[in-house]
């Protein structure tokens, strides 16, 4: 048996909370001056960073928050502050001046792998979606198709985008690096934002 419901409503839920096409702009904003061979490396590892993080909230999330005394709220606060330090280097551009293996390691890990991708929204989710499966294998089999369904939809949005590349040149990646910082920034305040709301809601 296969719990499609669950498998469904799983996938259109991280799809929208970690949306792929969303990250673009970021990925080639810190990658596009880089490589062919350097971009397909950091999409790989930023994917596969956000997978194991995804999968492992899912696999033990609430034991591991509970354990540390962490709740949900903090995760938010976290992830946001972190990701408005990568608005403020892209916005800047003192990002830019750093040594490019720093670079690589940081497209990879922070702010794509986590917690762009791999975020609070999408960890919570996931817990929340364990809970639903109430212990029955074909809901953990459904959830952990859907893991697995977005995570490659996530690596194809992130294989091909260099072929904006040809089109935006150099002064477009400057500019996609401004747009995205923006984003960013917006996106860290609205964390920032729910995990107050969190704290006091607690």
């Amino acid at each position: 048996m296969f719990d499609v419901a669950l498998f469904a409503e799983a996938t259109i839920t991280l799809l929208v909370i970690m949306d792929p096409p969303g990250t673009i702009p970021v990925f080639l904003s810190l990658t596009g001056r880089k490589s062919k061979q350097t971009r397909l490396g950091a999409a790989r590892q930023a994917v596969l960073v956000s997978f194991l993080v995804i999968s492992l909230f899912a696999v033990g999330g609430e034991v591991i928050l509970r354990y540390l005394g962490i709740g949900i709220p903090a995760l938010q606060g976290a992830g946001g502050l972190l990701l408005l330090l990568i608005a403020l280097d892209l916005l800047t551009g003192r990002g830019s001046t750093e040594p490019e293996i720093a670079e690589d390691v940081n497209v990879a890990l922070v702010p794509l792998g986590t917690p762009l991708l791999a975020g609070p929204g999408a960890i919570a989710a996931t817990i929340v979606f364990v809970r639903q499966a109430d212990g029955h294998l074909a809901s953990y089999l459904a959830l952990g198709a859907a893991i697995v369904a977005v995570h490659l939809f996530l690596w194809l949005c992130l294989r091909y985008s260099g072929a904006v590349i040809r089109f935006i040149k150099d002064s477009g990646i400057t500019l996609l690096a401004k747009i995205a910082g923006l984003l960013l920034a917006a996106i860290a305040v609205q964390l920032v934002a729910d995990s107050v709301r969190g704290f006091m809601a607690g």
